[in-house]
């Protein structure tokens, strides 16, 4: 139905297209055969156009199919590019805290404190080069700021004490071997028995 709503508008429109402009004086008398044989050669022509429309369907069909199958590969590989920057980002990111803790762990009890209140994108360039120099005087301006972030001051180490390192002067040095200590156990037992 909708096929033949759609002829008899294409007829109307080709009839209005193509039919002279008449005026009342110059109006030729109705053919009959005439009339058939043009609404037959539309006729004609309009079943060669659906014939075609219907050939040309799956094509464009198919055509619409490989333009979203594009439009899919352009996406997704519009995601790869984001996923891969922001890898990168990261990447450089963790690489410029890594630097701020190497710098700040000689003068910072905890180089992390250090990591934490600055501002590392504004370390590196686009290219991903660290500018440590910038890093050093913020570190130096950090200290100023919390100097109770500072590495305590311990002053020169002395050596500790170790009463196991030595001879005792006593004479009563045990065996750390546990060959020498289970036979010291097994003498202890015979004679308590």
């Amino acid at each position: 139905m909708p096929e033949e709503n759609e002829t008899e508008q294409v007829e109307q429109q080709t009839e209005t297209e193509t039919a002279p402009e008449a005026t009342e004086s110059q109006q030729e008398p109705f053919d009959e055969a005439r009339a058939k044989k043009a609404l037959s050669k539309k006729n004609s022509e309009n079943e060669n156009l659906r014939k075609r429309l219907k050939e040309l369907e799956p094509l464009a069909k198919r055509a619409q199919e490989l333009e979203d199958a594009q439009k899919s590969e352009t996406e997704r590989l519009g995601e790869q590019l984001t996923a891969a920057q922001e890898r990168a980002v990261k990447a450089v990111r963790t690489a410029v805290a890594s630097k701020v803790e190497a710098l700040a762990a000689k003068d910072f009890a905890d180089p992390e404190d250090a990591a934490g209140a600055l501002d590392l994108a504004s370390y590196a360039d686009d290219d991903g080069l660290i500018d440590t120099d910038a890093i050093k005087a913020d570190l130096v301006d950090l200290l100023k700021r919390k100097p109770h972030w500072a590495r305590p001051d311990e002053g020169p180490r002395s050596p500790r004490p170790d009463r196991t390192q030595g001879s005792s002067g006593n004479g009563n040095r045990t065996s750390s071997d546990p060959g020498d200590i289970f036979a010291g156990l097994m003498q202890q037992a015979l004679k308590g028995h």
